[in-house]
């Protein structure tokens, strides 16, 4: 199920308000988050549109967290940084995803729960390609 509204559902300009496309996983989809206050930040979403983690099934849990951590032991190797935060929120965008958020030591928010999105840091478009082709290198 798709929701036409959802821009991890339809992509496109509604991602793009957000976020860049990776690649698809075994049933997420690895979003780059445009806000790169933490570099190397990124969203892990579901293939369909669902709320909670409860509305999939078992093995379907066990593949979407297959999935998350695939892409965490990719960030790790992309950018090295000293913990991963992970964060499940959507209180308004009720569909199921993960924020991967890198925290880096005496860093911005080190210590702390990362902002959804301080609009801080910003990349040109050749520098999210970079990030990009970084993460792949490692997936």
């Amino acid at each position: 199920m798709k929701d036409t509204n959802c821009g991890y559902c339809m992509r496109g300009e509604l991602l793009d308000k957000f976020g860049i496309f990776v690649c698809d996983l075994k049933v997420s989809s690895l979003i780059l988050f445009k806000e790169q206050s933490h570099p190397g930040r990124c969203i892990v979403a579901y293939k369909d549109h669902v709320s909670e983690i409860v509305d999939i099934s078992e093995e379907e849990r066990r593949l979407f967290f297959e999935d998350v951590a695939h892409a965490a032991k990719a960030i790790h190797a992309a950018f090295h940084p000293d913990k991963l935060n992970y964060g499940a929120y959507g209180d308004t965008g009720c569909h199921l995803h993960m924020h991967l958020c890198p925290k880096y030591k005496d860093g911005f928010e080190w210590g702390g729960t990362f902002e959804m999105n301080p609009g801080k840091t910003f990349l040109t478009d050749a520098e999210y390609q970079e990030m990009i082709d970084k993460i792949k290198a490692n997936l």
